[in-house]
C-alpha cells in the first residue's frame, strides 16, 4: 500500500523532518494496531475500605441480597456469551494497486548506487597507485578505502584487485607497499561478517600467501604472518 498510494507524499516530504516523523508515527500506530486489534479489557476496581471504618458510627448495614436477582442476572450473562459471536477478527482481503513503475522507484537509489560505484572507484584507484609506487596520492584516497570497507561490495572489489596483481607477478612487495596492502586486508577482515567467512575471507586466503616482501637476504615475509589474528 505504500509502494501505491505514498510515493508522491514521501517525494513532497523529503526535505522536512517533522511530516516525515509525522508520517513514520501514523505509520506505527496502523502497525500497532494490526498487531493488537482488542483494547485492553478494564478492570473494574473494588475500593478497599479506609482503616478504622469500622469503628464508625451510623454505619448503613449492607443490604441483604435477593438470590433470585442474583442468579437472574447471571443468567442473563451466561446466555449472552454463548450467542455471542467468536472474538475473532475477520480478515478483510483487498487488492492493493501496483503503484508506480519500478523505475521511480530506482530513481531515488540512483544517488546510493552512483555513491557505491564511486567508492569502487576510489578503492582500484588506491591500489592502482600502491602497486605503482605514487605513494602520496595513494596515502591521499587511504582513509577513504577504509571507510569504503564497511560494504560488501568494496571488500569484494579489494580481493579481485589483488588478485589481478597477484597474476601479474607483482606479489613481491617493497616495505611501504606490504604496509598498505596488509592494512586493507586487516581493514576488510575486520569488517566480516559470517556470511562473508565462505566468500570474502576465502577469497583472500590464497592472497595472504602470495603477497610478500624481502627482510633481508634468504628472509621472507609473508602477508598471512599479519593477518591470521582475525577470527
Amino acid at each position: 500500500q505504500l509502494v501505491a498510494y505514498e510515493v508522491k507524499r514521501m517525494k513532497a516530504e523529503e526535505g522536512n523532518k517533522q511530516k516525515i516523523l509525522r508520517h513514520i508515527k501514523e505509520l506505527a500506530e496502523k502497525l500497532y494496531k494490526n498487531e493488537n486489534p482488542y483494547p485492553a479489557v478494564a478492570m473494574h476496581k473494588v475500593q478497599k475500605p479506609t482503616e478504622g471504618c469500622h469503628l464508625r458510627l451510623h454505619q448503613k448495614p449492607f443490604p441483604r441480597l435477593d438470590e433470585g436477582t442474583v442468579q437472574w442476572i447471571i443468567d442473563q450473562a451466561t446466555a449472552k456469551l454463548q450467542t455471542a459471536p467468536p472474538a475473532v477478527r475477520a480478515e478483510k482481503k483487498c487488492m492493493v494497486p501496483s503503484g508506480p513503475p519500478i523505475a521511480a522507484i530506482l530513481e531515488r537509489n540512483g544517488n546510493a548506487l552512483a555513491n557505491s560505484a564511486r567508492r569502487l572507484e576510489v578503492v582500484r584507484n588506491c591500489i592502482s597507485y600502491v602497486f605503482e609506487n605514487k605513494m602520496l596520492e595513494a596515502k591521499k584516497l587511504f582513509p577513504a578505502v577504509l571507510r569504503a570497507m564497511k560494504g560488501r561490495a568494496a571488500r569484494h572489489c579489494l580481493t579481485q584487485e589483488l588478485h589481478l596483481h597477484v597474476q601479474q607477478n607483482r606479489a613481491v612487495l617493497d616495505h611501504q607497499q606490504f604496509d598498505f596492502v596488509i592494512r586493507m586486508m586487516n581493514c576488510c577482515l575486520q569488517d566480516c561478517t559470517a556470511m562473508d567467512e565462505h566468500g570474502i575471507a576465502a577469497a583472500l586466503l590464497p592472497l595472504v600467501t602470495a603477497f610478500c616482501r624481502k627482510l633481508s637476504p634468504g628472509i621472507t615475509q609473508f602477508a598471512y604472518s599479519c593477518v591470521q589474528e582475525h577470527v
